[in-house]
């Protein structure tokens, strides 16, 4: 942590403050110039052997100067300097500045050593900067040492005087070599930017020869710091995000250009898209924090609400695309829809991913529309373009690599469709559909899920929904996995995947009428996970929405899904709204009428669900008494406590709801009427037997002049 908040500020051009270190809090004296000593030894000895990418002349001369104040330090502690109180004040001053001055070098330095090579080479002239800056508070300290005044020997004074005239001469360096090989990378993305591919010869004499990037494993890793980057970009810091985004896609492009597919087995044998995996005899447990409380997986991309809540940016961002407007968790109105990273808790999870050996990927489908300043940045035409060439080296592996190359290449466009509908669009136009179609059936579970998600992930863009329903027994590879996928996860994929390609209308009736299709769908609704019931409900709901599925809805066993989800706080506004879909008409009515808890679980939602599932459940009350017979009529009209939760709903629901319970009150009142002409008694009434009173007094009883005075609206 220490070190992310020291560089974090040097990066911004300003001092670190002194609590992103450990602060020499009341130590003095003799114990200083010892943790001085000590400190100045592990630098030397940590980098002095160091072979740096980068930086070279820089580092060397910042770890001679640290050298030099060895010497100075252990001199010092020689003569217990600091044990008596005629000690210096001013020295006491300068070497607790000095204790500052070498943890910033330590972090310069470590970040040197071990960082990603492109970012380096990226940060050039700002990295020689932050050297620089260092050596000039270097020979400021050194102008006001008291070096007089510690009875120094003549060497050491001498040595001392040495690096403050130095510093006093230090310039800032930028290696010539280090700017050149920039101007190459930037070269390249110039290149790609004017439609211009470079040649391998160059590009492997860049990454390979001159940069060492030897394997596929060194340059994924390249990849991912980058996109670290753009993930916690500031917008004074260059290069833009949008350009750094550019350079991730050259990278990936020469990663399948230099190296194939040489991790093949890697990824045949080890699925990445796991977010545990076994620790001895038994499984890791996620710690609560790191959950997200809508889909109950470890949070990839954790973001806050206005309600200070905090969620997986996909759930929530669905939650709220679906019309929600409070907080999941607390129940509580959303001030706005406004979703704010919670970088903190990332950087946290991403600690404990790496303490504990979890894959930390994002793995599901992000609508760049909906999620601003996200890790995709705006694509440039550069990134564009180097996309569309690794597609065409992922789409030849597709169609002619081995079965594990077939399977790297699938988590690849996979993860390319993750976001921006550019990617989206030229994935779709190299013809991977054909190949990620026939990869659904595949028998290898890793290639199945990644080819599901590549498809649910390509389906986001409009016109690629069309290629997919038009591609040949797409939708038939898609629904066989819905029913028998080889994981949950591609299960979960598939439904989603159904549930985009239903947005269009014409595609509603095909999708409800394959083979199996509405049972998977209402046994993952029944069954799943919470993610999988979320997925299935809203496949389910869109099915819904077309007049010529009800029959089917019904026969497939989703109208009893349904009204079992009514009970699943999760799912059950969905649910709620496709019955109250399925019942305008006759036949759904009739249907809806015969599950026994139907009445029950409306009711339920009626009472205690969000507006919008307290809207869909009055609407399909409404349609029960309408529509479903006399009977059921009779049940809605008789459930306990009906009168309370309309005169609630009259006063505190949505314009809808208000609306359909004034119809339903509408339809007390005349049964009413009804009961009282035919000598038997109302369902309305107070235990005096007054019929319009204004004041409940029993929980049956509803105003009726409530009901009737509410205006159509």
């Amino acid at each position: 942590m220490a070190t992310a908040a020291i560089f974090s500020s040097l990066r911004r051009r300003r001092s670190p403050s002194l609590e992103a270190f450990l602060s020499p809090v009341d130590l003095s004296g003799l114990p200083l110039v010892q943790t001085l000593a000590a400190i100045s030894t592990e630098i030397i000895s940590s980098f002095s052997g160091t072979r740096f990418s980068f930086q070279r002349r820089n580092a060397r001369s910042l770890i001679r100067k640290i050298e030099i104040f060895l010497v100075l330090f252990e001199s010092l502690a020689e003569s217990r300097w600091g044990s008596t109180p005629s000690s210096s004040s001013t020295a006491l001053l300068c070497l607790k500045e000095l204790y500052l001055l070498l943890y910033r070098s330590k972090i310069l330095l470590d970040y040197c050593a071990h960082s990603s090579k492109l970012w380096l080479l990226l940060q050039t002239q700002s990295i020689s900067g932050y050297f620089h800056d260092l050596n000039q508070e270097i020979s400021t300290l050194l102008d006001v040492f008291p070096v007089n005044d510690l009875n120094l020997s003549d060497d050491v004074r001498e040595q001392i005087e040495l690096l403050q005239s130095q510093s006093r001469r230090s310039r800032l360096y930028i290696d010539s070599n280090d700017e050149s090989l920039r101007r190459t990378f930037y070269s390249f993305l110039d290149g790609f930017e004017n439609g211009e591919i470079p040649n391998s010869i160059a590009l492997r004499s860049f990454f390979v020869e001159k940069l060492g990037i030897k394997d596929s494993k060194s340059c994924g890793n390249e990849i991912e710091f980058l996109e670290e980057q753009i993930a916690n970009h500031d917008g004074d810091v260059e290069p833009t995000g949008s350009v750094i985004n550019g350079f991730v896609a050259i990278t990936r492009y020469c990663r399948f250009l230099l190296f194939g597919f040489e991790e093949e087995w890697r990824i045949k044998n080890n699925n990445p898209n796991k977010k545990s995996k076994r620790d001895g005899d038994g499984f890791i447990t996620v710690p609560k924090d790191f959950v997200c409380p809508i889909s109950l997986d470890l949070m990839s991309d954790p973001v806050i609400i206005s309600t200070g809540q905090t969620y997986d940016r996909t759930s929530i961002a669905r939650w709220i695309e679906e019309g929600h407007c409070t907080c999941p968790k607390t129940g509580q109105m959303l001030m706005d829809s406004r979703i704010v990273p919670n970088r903190a808790l990332k950087n946290l999870i991403v600690q404990w991913c790496a303490a504990s050996g979890v894959s930390y990927e994002s793995e599901f489908v992000t609508d760049s529309s909906t999620n601003e300043g996200f890790v995709s940045g705006l694509p440039t035409k550069a990134a564009v373009e180097a996309n569309k060439a690794t597609v065409s080296i992922l789409i030849e592996y597709l169609a002619d690599g081995s079965e594990a190359a077939q399977t790297v290449a699938a988590r690849e466009i996979r993860l390319l469709a993750k976001t921006g509908k550019e990617n989206r669009e030229f994935i779709a136009e190299a013809g991977a559909i054909p190949h990620l179609r026939r990869l659904l059936k595949s028998e290898d579970a890793v290639a199945q899920e990644n080819s599901v998600t590549a498809m649910l992930n390509l389906s986001i863009y409009e016109k690629n929904k069309s290629r997919i329903m038009e591609e040949e027994d797409c939708l038939e590879a898609i629904v066989s996995v819905l029913v028998s996928g080889l994981t949950v996860e591609a299960q979960e994929n598939a439904a989603a995947t159904l549930f985009s390609l239903s947005a269009v209308h014409e595609y509603k009736k095909r999708i409800a009428m394959a083979d199996q299709c509405v049972e998977a769908l209402a046994s993952l609704l029944q069954n799943g996970t919470p993610r999988g019931k979320k997925d299935a409900v809203t496949a389910l709901y869109n099915l819904s929405t077309h007049p010529e599925n009800c029959s089917r809805m019904i026969e497939g066993g989703g109208v009893s899904s349904l009204v079992g989800a009514l009970k699943n706080e999760g799912v059950a506004e969905e649910a709620a709204g496709a019955l109250a879909l399925l019942v305008r008409q006759s036949l759904g009515a009739e249907a809806i009428g015969k599950e026994e808890s139907a009445v029950t679980g409306l009711m339920g939602m009626m009472r205690c669900g969000t507006p919008r599932g307290k809207e869909n459940a009055v609407a399909a009350l409404l349609e029960l008494c309408r529509r479903g017979g006399a009977a059921v009529a009779e049940r809605v009209l008789r459930a306990p406590a009906i009168a309370g939760v309309l005169q609630t709903l009259l006063f505190t629901g949505t314009k809808r709801a208000r609306r359909k319970a004034a119809s339903l009150a509408r339809v007390f009142q005349r049964r009413e009427h009804a009961a009282m002409r035919a000598g038997g008694y109302g369902f309305v009434g107070d235990v005096n037997g007054n019929r319009d009173g204004g004041n409940f007094t029993t929980d049956v009883s509803v105003p009726m002049s409530i009901s009737i005075s509410v205006p159509v609206l």
